[in-house]
């Protein structure tokens, strides 16, 4: 349980403030009826906008970011779908991976068009170093006799 010092400083300053913004919105509430009516009209637009703007804050500071234990005793980081607060840190935190995973692909991709192309060139090297012309490779007697060699 949470219980504060009623006479803890931190107590007495929002006593205060408390107080202070009272006594400032009594005055503007009295100097509001002398105000011509465009005037009164621009003020009372504005006050809903800031009322809207602490509403919409406050309900995010309460559900931007909310903890759930699973069952295993391990903790979750679920994140409101509304949430503002660090948003851009979120996408980026989830692009992440998927970079990493195209950027990888890429990588092996590159890796292997190499080696075919390293193993390509050596096949070349040794036909082309052989004492046996490249156009007997494509001859199929040459082929069964190279067959015949191996047995």
């Amino acid at each position: 349980m949470n219980h504060q010092d009623p006479f803890s400083p931190s107590h007495a300053a929002d006593g205060l403030q408390a107080r202070f913004a009272m006594r400032i919105a009594a005055r503007l509430s009295e100097q509001s009826e002398l105000a011509p009516h465009d005037v009164s009209e621009r003020l009372r637009f504005a006050r809903e906008k800031a009322m809207e703007r602490s509403r919409l804050v406050r309900t995010e500071e309460q559900t931007a970011a909310v903890v759930s234990t699973n069952g295993a005793g391990g903790a979750t980081l679920r994140l409101h779908p509304g949430a503002s607060s660090g948003s851009w840190w979120v996408r980026f935190g989830s692009a992440l991976p998927l970079a990493a995973l195209v950027l990888g692909l890429v990588f092996i991709q590159n890796l292997h068009s190499r080696s075919q192309i390293s193993a390509a060139a050596e096949v070349d090297a040794a036909l082309l170093g052989d004492a046996v012309p490249v156009a007997a490779y494509g001859d199929p007697g040459f082929v069964e006799f190279l067959k015949a060699a191996r047995d």
